[in-house]
């Protein structure tokens, strides 16, 4: 597709957005903005307007033409006025002329505020905040549906981008076999430490040597003797399953297994790991992960996203095959790769889809197929509290788990990010899914409200039968 021609409306108008949270996502975004015809960020809101007027400083914005905004009346003056606009709250701006609102916080209550408020004044929403997202996201699109406006995932980060790739695949008639993605940061093994490295941390990789090559030993074994040999290096993430719960829930596709098999795969490999002819997976649609492990100097999957198809004509993929393409040694199936994600920078298509076409990089009715559930990995005590921190806002000792979806109530698992700052009330042991019940839910929470009214709505006989 000539992308040119798609957003040729560009020319004639610019979409103007507004981004919340200006961290790494929201920063990006911020700086390819300036770079984008047809494109204007001009609004920045974050936890304090301070923040968002350093983003904005930070790419470039001359300072003095940055207002600091409190109220939607010094907004309004700015905007008329030509000038770039710091808030600390969407409230402050969410009148203001705007196209599209990208919530970039990944904070899954606020993230929930902001969409329904951006809906509620006729934006459409992009949700960098895939925590959000794996709670609430089919309610947030009919919603949005019923106010004229679409919420989309966003082109720079995984579940939209596989999204875009599993439907390609789908409309040329390949027949997929799996969907996923490789994780955020390789492993790069040094044969001569015998280190592997993976986000700046070397652990020592006993044995790994004699799982680089898997000669013609059975996958299941290749992935374990490196899962053993790579013990010291965690081997799943809850960002992982977030992602691919949103995927789930955008195209009906299901893991293998709840947590994943996550192998730790070098490229080439990935074909035959995830089939169900001599790989690890047990049938075909199947969602999961690999983690790309490599050699120093050699190409990365760089968090990119991949299908893995059945060759059903085998002249075809021989030909594909000579000519550099990923079949698997049986010549049953193949692996096409999208071996990117680049963040903000790659955001405008999913805007200009929105602003232009008024259609979603997802799909347009997603649906609660899965959710991203708590899981107990050790004994929490009652009192504990769920805090979800750092990078990758996990949960100390919980891990997720990708399970069919359910209403929320006391004997269902609850949502990884319903959970997320709340108190357990009750002991949850080691090995145990953590449930609603276990839980105290914040009554006055956004996002537990509109889960709510999303159970409300969802025919969960169709659920059943995905």
């Amino acid at each position: 597709m000539n992308l040119i021609g798609h957003f040729a409306a560009r020319q004639a108008r610019t979409v103007q957005t507004a981004i919340i949270g200006t961290g790494g996502f929201g920063r990006s975004f911020l700086a390819q903005a300036r770079h984008v015809d047809g494109l204007a960020c001009r609004v920045a809101v974050d936890r304090d307007a301070e923040t968002a007027a350093a983003a904005l400083a930070s790419v470039g914005v001359d300072p003095a033409r940055i207002a600091v905004c409190a109220d939607a009346a010094s907004a309004r003056a700015a905007w008329e006025a030509g000038d770039c606009i710091a808030a600390g709250d969407l409230a402050a701006v969410a009148a203001l002329p705007l196209d599209v609102v990208l919530e970039a916080t990944g904070d899954p209550e606020a993230g929930a505020r902001h969409a329904e408020m951006a809906i509620a004044a006729g934006h459409h929403v992009v949700m960098v905040t895939k925590e959000t997202d794996s709670v609430i996201g089919p309610i947030l699109s009919r919603m949005a549906r019923d106010r004229g406006v679409v919420v989309a995932p966003v082109d720079g980060d995984q579940p939209s981008l596989l999204i875009g790739l599993a439907t390609w695949a789908q409309v040329i008639g390949l027949r997929i076999v799996a969907a996923g993605k490789s994780s955020e940061y390789d492993f790069v093994f040094d044969p001569d430490t015998g280190q592997a490295i993976s986000n700046g941390t070397a652990v020592a990789a006993p044995g790994l040597a004699d799982w680089l090559d898997p000669a013609d030993r059975p996958w299941a074994d290749v992935a374990a003797g490196r899962a053993h040999a790579l013990r010291a290096l965690p081997q799943r993430a809850v960002p992982d399953l977030c992602e691919l719960t949103l995927v789930a829930n955008a195209l009906g596709l299901m893991p293998d297994r709840s947590d994943l098999h996550a192998p730790i795969a070098r490229i080439p490999e990935v074909a035959d790991l995830m089939t169900d002819q001599d790989g690890l997976l047990s049938g075909q649609g199947r969602l999961d992960v690999f983690h790309c492990l490599r050699l120093a100097g050699e190409v990365s999957f760089a968090g990119g996203v991949f299908v893995t198809v059945a060759c059903d004509d085998a002249a075809t993929w021989d030909m594909l095959r000579d000519k550099g393409h990923v079949v698997s040694r049986d010549g049953r199936t193949a692996m096409i790769g999208l071996p990117r994600h680049l963040l903000g920078l790659e955001a405008a298509t999913t805007v200009f889809e929105a602003a232009l076409h008024g259609v979603s990089s997802g799909a347009r009715a997603p649906r609660p197929v899965v959710d991203l559930t708590a899981f107990a990995e050790s004994y929490l005590p009652a009192g504990t509290v769920l805090r979800a921190e750092g990078h990758h806002h996990s949960i100390a000792h919980v891990s997720g788990r990708m399970t069919p979806a359910r209403a929320v109530a006391d004997d269902a698992p609850v949502p990884y990010y319903l959970a997320a700052g709340r108190t357990l009330r009750r002991d949850v042991a080691a090995g145990q899914p953590i449930l609603c019940g276990d839980v105290a839910l914040d009554e006055g929470s956004t996002l537990l409200r509109l889960r709510r009214m999303q159970d409300a709505v969802t025919d969960w006989g169709l659920v059943s039968g995905a």
